[in-house]
């Protein structure tokens, strides 16, 4: 039925819990600047052209859908298919860590809720690990 789930319940509240777009898009700058900042996620910068717009913008449309919001990435690109598309980069668990490093701070410093914080760092944590391929 046309508009039906507009008014269902989402299955991943997420999305709008976090604040929907304009935090999911902080979030993206937050994360990526830190990426640029972090010692420690020089490995996973490496893995990034110099120029982040066009990285910025699928992680943002990949969230959106992911959390729970609108599946941009999905309407636009089809399904995300998570592991082809890093499976040209060598990540390990140092890798995987380096990137949450990013996450959990820009969670930190974005999603006052602490259980809140908790289980998106959870479900980063999950996916992340699922990308190891060394």
């Amino acid at each position: 039925m046309p508009g039906a789930s507009k008014s269902a319940p989402l299955a991943n509240p997420h999305y709008q819990q976090i604040g929907g777009e304009p935090v999911v898009r902080q979030l993206v700058d937050r994360f990526y600047a830190l990426m640029d900042q972090l010692p420690q996620a020089a490995v996973v910068r490496a893995m990034h052209p110099a120029d982040l717009t066009p990285a910025k913008q699928r992680l943002f449309m990949f969230l959106s859908g992911w959390l729970g919001g609108p599946p941009l990435y999905a309407e636009a690109f089809g399904h995300p298919r998570l592991r082809h598309a890093h499976a040209g980069f060598a990540i390990d668990a140092a890798a995987r860590d380096a990137w949450m490093a990013c996450m959990n701070q820009a969670l930190q410093e974005l999603v006052p809720d602490e259980v809140l914080r908790q289980q998106l760092g959870a479900a980063f944590f999950k996916t992340a690990d699922f990308l190891c391929n060394q």
